[in-house]
C-alpha cells in the first residue's frame, strides 16, 4: 500500500512528461517486490533497473563525486529509503542539488510511512506537508513524496502456525460408547432378530429285537 503526495506543481510536470502511468506502475511494482522483505535496498535497485530507471551516466549528481540518485528518467530523479522516515531530508537535499544544477526538472522521494506509535507529530501525511513547508526556501524544487507501508521486515517468510487439535472430552463427562466409536470407529451394523438356536440332529432310535424261539404248531 502506498500514497502519492504532490508539492509545488509536481503533478502537472508529470502529466506534461506523460509519465503519470509509468510512475504509478513503478510504485506498484516496488510494492509487490518489497512487501515484507528484509533486504529492501538491493531489491529496490534491481526493480528500478528492470523498469529502466537506472541508466548509467544519468545517476551522478556532481561530476567527480560519488553522489548518485537512486533512479533517473526523462529529467525526473528518484531517491529514498525504506529503513527510516527521517531519510526524507537527505533525499530532498540530494534532489535539490540536482535541481539547482539544472540536471532535473523535479524529484520523487520514496520513504516508509511507518513511524513510532509514541510520536506526537500526528500522521505521516501531515508531517510531510509540514516539513516541506518548513524547509522552504532551502528546498524549493517540485517534488512528489510516495509513502509506503511495506509491512514488518521478514513478514513474507513467516509460516502460519497450525491450528491446535481439539482435545477429547474427559472420561468423566463422556459416554464410554462414544469414546469407543471415536477411537475405533463404528463397526458394521447387524440386523436385529432372534438368535438362531443350534440345530441338533435327533438321535436314531435303535429297535432291539429279542431272539425268540420259533413257534411250533400245536395239533388239536
Amino acid at each position: 500500500m502506498f500514497e502519492i503526495l504532490h508539492f509545488r506543481g509536481a503533478d502537472k510536470i508529470i502529466k506534461e512528461k506523460k509519465m503519470a502511468n509509468g510512475i504509478k506502475q513503478l510504485m506498484e511494482y516496488l510494492q509487490d517486490c518489497l512487501y515484507g522483505t528484509r533486504h529492501k535496498g538491493e531489491l529496490m535497485r534491481q526493480a528500478l533497473k528492470e523498469m529502466d530507471w537506472r541508466q548509467e551516466g544519468d545517476l551522478n549528481i556532481l561530476e567527480g563525486r560519488r553522489y548518485f540518485f537512486k533512479g533517473f528518467k526523462n529529467r525526473v530523479a528518484l531517491d529514498g529509503s525504506f529503513s527510516s522516515y527521517e531519510y526524507i531530508q537527505n533525499a530532498l537535499l540530494k534532489l535539490q542539488v540536482g535541481f539547482d544544477k539544472k540536471k532535473i526538472d523535479m524529484g520523487v522521494v520514496m520513504v516508509t510511512s511507518q513511524r513510532s506509535e509514541k510520536s506526537k507529530l500526528g500522521s505521516t501525511k501531515s508531517l510531510v506537508a509540514q516539513e516541506i513547508e518548513m524547509l522552504h526556501p532551502t528546498i524549493n524544487l517540485p517534488v512528489t513524496i510516495v509513502l509506503f507501508d511495506l509491512g514488518r521486515p521478514g513478514e513474507i517468510y513467516e509460516e502460519k502456525k497450525p491450528e491446535k487439535e481439539k482435545a477429547l472430552p474427559e472420561k468423566a463427562d463422556a459416554d464410554p460408547k462414544l469414546i469407543e466409536k471415536y477411537l475405533h470407529g463404528e463397526g458394521p451394523k447387524k440386523k436385529a432378530g432372534k438368535k438362531k438356536e443350534p440345530v441338533t440332529k435327533p438321535k436314531s432310535k435303535l429297535h432291539l429285537v429279542k431272539n425268540e424261539p420259533p413257534q411250533t404248531a400245536v395239533n388239536q
